[in-house]
């Protein structure tokens, strides 16, 4: 446990210490790897702690990322429309924009909706026990709702394109590599934050509850608890981990639009946690890192077949490794652990015949 302990300490200092050694387009692509990683500790916590295939997050981080670019746009326009709006003929700022002019008020707005939406259809579906597939076709549906809505709401959103072109956060150039280098220390230390906080939560009594409902809900039921509080909870709280990516999220890349919360990000999210292992918070944090990575790498070296690469990786990981990286890691600390093991009482058998 101690040598764990050591090995998460020194993988996040290699992270705060990565603008040292990174070109600045490596970190940028670092910070969105980070982002995408906050996604995959929260899904970890439903899919491999509690039992829920969630294939619908995209919506969770695109509502966070929408929040902050909605404040990014006004600070942008300095007083005037967005530019997207007078171009769809809006002739005055809607009035659900206009709290959006505090920063405050935006990043709240990406925690606390993500989290509400979350409750509301979580609530109502746990209720009434409806779980696996059908869980999981139902959370692609409320995707296809809401990417429907926010393509067809251009005057609103910005249509396909959605909200890009930002110049300044709290009044800094988000162009500075300064300010870049801050935002991406900011999204570390937000997911060193998550990560502690999901350990000690899947490793408390809750946690145990949770990995119980998993095992055999209706078991947990008969013993008195309520397992729809414990799931609609812990789905809530993947949301909020979304919707917090989605502001980091913007913040580096500048740009957020309906296709980045549609269902094929959504599924690639499952999968990040899936090669990393489902089972393992510090393996969805490396599934995400390691899955995005190489698909930057193949896009980069082999633009025309990448996709091949990309998708021979992942049914290679399926077959193979089940239980994804982390699963590979813990199968050779307990082979190795044994080899000691035989070793150490074939060295007492000895010193026993000697004597």
């Amino acid at each position: 446990m101690k040598n764990k302990t050591w090995l998460y300490w020194l993988f996040f200092l290699a992270l705060f210490t990565a603008p040292f050694y990174l070109t600045e387009f490596r970190l940028s692509l670092l910070g969105k790897f980070l982002c995408f990683a906050i996604i995959a500790v929260g899904i970890s916590l439903i899919w491999g702690y509690t039992g829920i295939l969630s294939l619908g997050h995209g919506v969770y981080f695109g509502l966070g990322a929408y929040c902050m670019a909605m404040y990014l746009k006004l600070e942008d326009s300095r007083g005037h429309l967005p530019d997207f709006m007078e171009w769809s003929g809006v002739e005055k700022l809607p009035w659900f924009w206009k709290p959006f002019e505090n920063p405050l008020f935006a990043i709240f707005s990406a925690i606390i909706i993500p989290v509400l939406l979350a409750a509301f259809l979580s609530y109502f579906t746990f209720k009434n026990r409806i779980k696996g597939v059908y869980f999981s076709l139902l959370s692609q549906a409320v995707v296809v709702v809401f990417v429907t809505l926010f393509i067809g709401k251009q005057e609103w959103t910005g249509g396909t394109n959605g909200l890009t072109n930002f110049s300044t956060v709290f009044g800094f150039s988000l162009s500075s590599p300064l300010t870049q280098i801050v935002i991406y220390l900011l999204t570390v230390l937000l997911l060193c934050f998550i990560f502690i906080f999901s350990r000690w939560l899947t490793r408390s009594r809750f946690g145990r509850v949770l990995i119980a409902i998993r095992d055999s809900e209706n078991r947990v039921r008969f013993l008195g608890f309520n397992t729809t509080t414990y799931k609609v909870f812990v789905y809530s709280l993947s949301a909020a981990f979304a919707g917090l990516a989605g502001v980091m999220f913007v913040l580096q890349v500048g740009l957020i639009s309906p296709a980045m919360m549609g269902i094929i990000p959504s599924i690639e999210m499952a999968l990040w946690v899936a090669v990393g292992g489902r089972n393992s918070l510090i393996g969805a944090i490396i599934g995400a890192i390691a899955t995005n990575s190489a698909k930057s790498f193949f896009s980069e070296n082999y633009p025309d077949i990448w996709l091949l690469f990309l998708g021979g990786l992942f049914i290679s990981i399926v077959m193979f490794l089940p239980n994804g990286l982390a699963g590979l890691y813990e199968s050779f600390v307990q082979r190795k652990g044994r080899r000691e093991r035989r070793k150490n009482e074939a060295g007492s058998h000895v010193s026993r015949s000697v004597s």
